[in-house]
């Protein structure tokens, strides 16, 4: 099925599924190897800088949900996109609700005095490129061609 075909990009789970498995990953690392960053960053400091992650990654996460409800297409990659969404927190990153979960699992790993946690978010940010944004952009290429293609080279993925 060519990518004009698909009906969704075909994502088989939950992306934030990514961000679960990536925090419980460094609970069970750190009651193995434990890694505080309370070694590195005074407490108060750590957990103000905790708590401001977890606010703005669920603010983030909020806006770019309540845009895409808006704009009546789909949230979840297991179903077919109706439009581009290039207004609200798309128009500075294609990918807003990763980079919000990954503010979330930052701060988790702040709050809780985890250094796996923070230090595993490259790997599930690896991990979301490779098994879901590549499916997503394939599908959003083949499904809107110039008009997505245009977004691609105007909005970073990240910010």
């Amino acid at each position: 099925m060519t990518s004009n075909e698909m009906r969704h990009p075909g994502v088989p789970f939950p992306p934030p599924i990514l961000f679960v498995l990536g925090m419980a990953g460094g609970w069970a690392l750190a009651t193995a190897v434990p890694l505080p960053l309370s070694a590195i960053l005074p407490s108060a400091a750590r957990v103000l800088l905790g708590w401001a992650s977890l606010l703005l990654g669920f603010l983030l996460l909020t806006w770019a949900m309540l845009t895409f409800a808006r704009a009546r297409t789909a949230i979840f990659p297991n179903r077919p996109a109706r439009a581009v969404v290039t207004h609200g927190p798309f128009r500075y990153s294609r990918n807003p609700m990763y980079v919000a979960l990954g503010a979330v699992m930052a701060g988790v790993g702040l709050v809780v005095d985890n250094g796996w946690i923070v230090g595993l978010i490259p790997v599930v940010l690896l991990a979301l490129t490779v098994l879901v944004i590549r499916r997503e952009e394939r599908y959003l290429d083949g499904a809107f061609g110039d008009e997505y293609a245009a977004y691609r080279t105007r909005v970073r993925r990240w910010l």
